[in-house]
């Protein structure tokens, strides 16, 4: 049996007025995805804890199996780890993100237009954090380079109890009441501004005006952890696994849980990415051995927080295609599968960030077809159901049961 994790960021939504008060998930054509609800079992799992921020890091933990009231340390450290920063047990880590703010002065006045900085490319954003590490990498702090928009800072020294924002959540609005605080706060907003003035009038930020594009023109630091200390996935479920994500964050838990972290060409972490691309590259580690491949799709979500529908329900069909892709090469080799399809959180249009509903699940087992499942897969089919699991970080024991 092989077992098969179609994680689709972000893709459960609120009803939309402008559309019938359908979801994007409702309105996006998934024939595939219906044809496994009709033959399989539906229903709504809540992925975030009560207390925890609704974020990508907490519900993939606990759809990949891990409780977050056990492991979760914070976001920046699983992006490090992907990164492949050596952390030790002193060290303190931040998500840096290269965003676009509103020009007022002084800094404090300013506006977040875009938290990722018009998905800046990794070669431009390179030479970006190239520049700010002549001001960033001195002790106690180190910049890292990611990919995109997303980097990571290290502070090496033990300090935590910051009060930061993900800067997702204030898309559009004045940054004054959401600026660093706490323990690190002043350091971190000193840096910020200092950021500031040394990105926007950087070459690479003269050119994206010029061809149009968002400057990348601050550094914004959110995400404070510690190292977490992950069992191994396959001493815990005795399953060698895979992931496939293009987001640092999700290739971090697989790296920390001892899993294969599997690099797809073209994949870009949105809309325009790769998917044929990730279904052959799971199909291929699923024939080539691996009893399961988590394959993370973060074009949803991103969509939704940009508040593009078309674009979001687009993305929802290309996950429906990835799923299937994958169903016709394990079916051709008559490999018996099972396959498990979820958001890790809704991420509504008119929200424009993640909220902790319940999300809903699709679990279906060629070996096991049910006769009466549900007439198709969304959030209202879900809730009609009636089948809530309130611990999701318990579905994994059950899925590979």
């Amino acid at each position: 049996m092989k077992y098969v994790v179609i994680l689709g960021d972000g893709m459960a939504g609120y009803p939309l007025p402008e559309r019938g008060g359908m979801t994007c998930l409702q309105l996006a054509d998934t024939p595939f995805f219906d044809e496994l609800a009709r033959k399989g079992t539906v229903g709504l799992a809540r992925t975030v804890p009560a207390g925890f921020a609704p974020g990508s890091d907490v519900a993939n933990l606990s759809v990949m199996g891990y409780d977050p009231k056990e492991y979760y340390t914070g976001r920046s450290p699983l992006e490090a780890a992907s990164i492949g920063i050596p952390l030790t047990e002193n060290d303190v880590t931040y998500r840096c993100n290269l965003v676009t703010l509103s020009e007022e002065e002084p800094y404090e006045q300013k506006r977040m237009l875009d938290y990722s900085a018009g998905e800046i490319t990794t070669q431009e954003a390179r030479q970006l954090i190239d520049a700010l590490k002549a001001e960033f990498s001195a002790p106690p702090f180190a910049l890292y380079a990611g990919i995109s928009y997303r980097h990571c800072l290290v502070l090496h020294e033990k300090k935590t109890g910051s009060v930061l924002t993900p800067p997702h959540d204030i898309t559009d609005k004045p940054i004054a009441s959401f600026l660093p605080a706490g323990t690190m706060g002043k350091a971190l907003l000193a840096m910020m501004k200092r950021s500031y003035a040394i990105l926007k009038d950087h070459p690479v930020n003269r050119a994206r005006r010029t061809a149009g594009k968002r400057p990348a023109n601050s550094a914004w630091f959110w995400g404070e952890g510690t190292r977490p200390q992950l069992k191994p996935f396959f001493e815990l479920y005795g399953k060698h696994g895979a992931v496939i994500s293009a987001v640092d964050l999700v290739k971090g838990i697989g790296t920390l849980a001892g899993m294969d972290v599997i690099e797809v060409a073209g994949a870009t972490g949105n809309w325009d990415t790769n998917f044929a691309g990730k279904a052959d590259a799971a199909a291929a580690a699923l024939l080539g051995g691996a009893d399961l491949v988590y394959v993370h799709m973060e074009a949803p979500d991103e969509c939704g927080h940009h508040g593009d529908i078309d674009k979001k329900i687009y993305s929802i069909e290309q996950v429906d295609c990835v799923a299937r892709r994958i169903a016709r090469a394990l079916r051709a080799a008559k490999e018996p599968y099972a396959m498990l399809i979820m958001p890790d959180h809704p991420t509504p249009i008119a929200m424009r960030t993640h909220t902790s509903d319940p999300v809903p699940f699709l679990l279906y087992r060629s070996t096991q077809e049910r006769p009466n499942g549900a007439p198709c897969y969304d959030e209202e089919a879900a809730r009609q159901t009636g089948l809530i699991l309130p611990r999701a970080c318990e579905m994994m024991r059950a899925f590979l049961r």
